[in-house]
């Protein structure tokens, strides 16, 4: 298997798995809501207006990070689509900062207590700094800056899906859903961080030329 062919299978899985992903949150307006992870939360959280907000702010526009955030990494749109590539773009900007902060808001009452909140805080920071500087760099048109930390950006917000891929297999593991809630919590992003690392540091030798797929 070519290096270009390796490239494109994973941007076909990552793609279908943030498209996948993204449209979940719809199941909360269609289903009752005690499933999940809000079937480990209490009766008085639930009826909190402040955290609902959080919550639905955190799940809407995450959703809408995963739909858009892929995109950006297509080599054609950026070519010969450059507008829908700045519309995406400023779409998913905007829908991090909504998330990642509704999200800080929320992992304060993770389930797991403080080692969950600390570990989903970690990541709400991590997404919304790395996403914020990208932006802050394109403005001055520090293109690499922008496309490495873009890069971490998507690592963070992949993140909804490694959770949902982890955490089943660690609750069957442990035979306990709060033992596998806090290391999901740490679990479902460090790694793709990592991986965000070398792939930058790999196309970094390229000067950043290839596209991902």
């Amino acid at each position: 298997m070519t290096r270009n062919t390796g490239n494109t299978i994973g941007w076909i899985v990552v793609s279908l798995l943030s498209f996948m992903i993204g449209w979940y949150p719809i199941t909360y307006f269609l289903v009752d809501r005690n499933f999940g992870l809000l079937s480990s939360k209490s009766d008085e959280l639930l009826d909190s207006m402040p955290w609902n907000i959080g919550f639905y702010c955190h799940i809407i526009f995450g959703g809408i990070a995963l739909l858009t955030g892929w995109i950006q990494f297509s080599k054609k749109i950026r070519t010969n689509r450059i507008h829908l590539h700045r519309i995406f773009g400023k779409i998913y900007v905007f829908s991090v900062f909504i998330s990642s902060l509704a999200g800080i808001y929320i992992a304060i009452f993770a389930t797991g207590g403080m080692i969950a909140s600390a570990g989903f805080i970690g990541l709400g920071l991590t997404w919304f700094f790395t996403t914020y500087f990208a932006f802050n760099h394109i403005r001055h048109r520090r293109i690499l800056e922008h496309q490495q930390l873009m890069i971490y950006s998507f690592a963070a917000c992949f993140a909804a899906v490694t959770l949902r891929i982890w955490l089943p297999v660690l609750t069957s593991l442990f035979h306990d859903f709060t033992i596998a809630y806090r290391i999901v919590a740490w679990l479902c992003w460090i790694p793709n961080i990592l991986v965000a690392f070398f792939i930058n540091k790999k196309y970094t030798r390229f000067g950043f030329t290839q596209s991902l797929n």
